[in-house]
């Protein structure tokens, strides 16, 4: 097992809807789902070559997955054995008690993801070490609410009484919720969430998220999240490149289409022009191999981002910053 002070960045990923493109919004959905094999399960598009250059170690440092996923705990070997084909192997991986809830009669949790999750990723983060967290979830459910209460919490911004009165109007269970707030007073605080992404696999209007500041980026595919990291440090113009390649090749993104997808980020204020910029000088020097298709090469994508590079650098913009602590006990529901 490695040290964990070697550990120096830590990705938080829910499974459905996130990294996975899951159904279950009916019953027949989850039957279905249910009922895959590993080799059935599909990946939202870019998520796997995303996951596995996130990981790469920095140094002499290694990078760690968690998931988090609301999927029933009957499916883990057929989610570990998916995990094994795509090259993951995360160091925890979190499924839900369901059948447990439903033996128990607690109805509410089978559902229920915000006293879930939030005492999932407050157990992993007390068990585990403290490091710099980038946090992956969906707009299907609550994953923006949850996520960003935990910073907060991480933070210090957040304290025991305010995330009481929240579990209690999300009608967290009492006893999990007591538990919660034993974490919380024996957690270490410190500001680790650098970054939290929600894929919008439901087309949620982005303005919707605004109340969570610029921490948090609603993004309509993974080159977006791919490019915000490397404006963050995480990744590098190669990383970037390569998710880009593998979603042309496995998903049909053209050029044209993940140039649209960095000009978007800007216009929304996330993602400056200036980052842009040294993105499309650095791709240049990035090797790639004669099998790379002519139109991603760096030199033809870097032609495709120039357009929107010139286009993008005409209004100055401003970054979204952070906005304060949200108000939790509005947004609950």
């Amino acid at each position: 097992m490695k040290n964990v002070s070697e550990v120096g960045h830590i990705f938080r990923w829910d499974l459905d809807k996130t990294y996975l493109a899951t159904d279950f919004d009916t019953a027949l959905d989850l039957l279905k789902t249910f009922r895959q094999t590993p080799d059935d399960k599909r990946n939202v598009p870019g998520s796997d070559a995303l996951l596995r250059a996130v990981l790469v170690p920095q140094g002499n440092r290694v990078r760690h997955v968690t998931f988090i996923s609301g999927s029933p705990q009957e499916m883990r070997e057929v989610l570990t054995r998916k995990l094994q084909i795509d090259g993951i192997e995360p160091a925890h991986f979190v499924l839900k008690p369901n059948l447990q809830n439903l033996f128990k009669g607690r109805f509410r949790a089978l559902r229920g993801q915000v006293g879930y999750k939030l005492h999932a990723l407050m157990t992993l983060r007390n068990r585990g070490p403290i490091a710099p967290e980038t946090l992956f979830g969906d707009d299907a459910e609550a994953d923006a609410f949850i996520y960003s209460l935990y910073a907060d919490i991480a933070a210090g911004r957040v304290g025991r009484e305010l995330v009481k009165q929240v579990l209690a109007k999300a009608r967290v269970y009492d006893d999990t919720a007591s538990q919660i707030l034993d974490m919380i007073r024996a957690s270490e605080i410190q500001d680790t969430a650098r970054r939290i992404f929600i894929n919008l696999d439901r087309h949620t209007p982005t303005g919707n998220f605004r109340p969570y500041g610029g921490r948090l980026v609603p993004i309509h595919n993974y080159f977006q999240a791919a490019i915000v990291l490397y404006g963050d440090g995480v990744l590098d113009a190669a990383d970037v490149l390569g998710i880009g390649i593998s979603m042309n090749r496995s998903h049909q993104f053209t050029p044209a289409m993940l140039a649209n997808s960095l000009q978007d980020l800007i216009r929304r204020r996330r993602l400056s022009p200036a980052t842009a910029q040294r993105l499309a000088e650095d791709l240049p020097s990035v090797q790639v191999s004669d099998e790379v298709p002519r139109d991603m090469t760096p030199d033809a994508f870097v032609r495709e981002l120039g357009q929107r590079l010139t286009a993008g650098q005409h209004a100055a913009v401003t970054l979204l910053g952070d906005t304060g602590v949200p108000d939790y006990l509005a947004l609950v529901h």
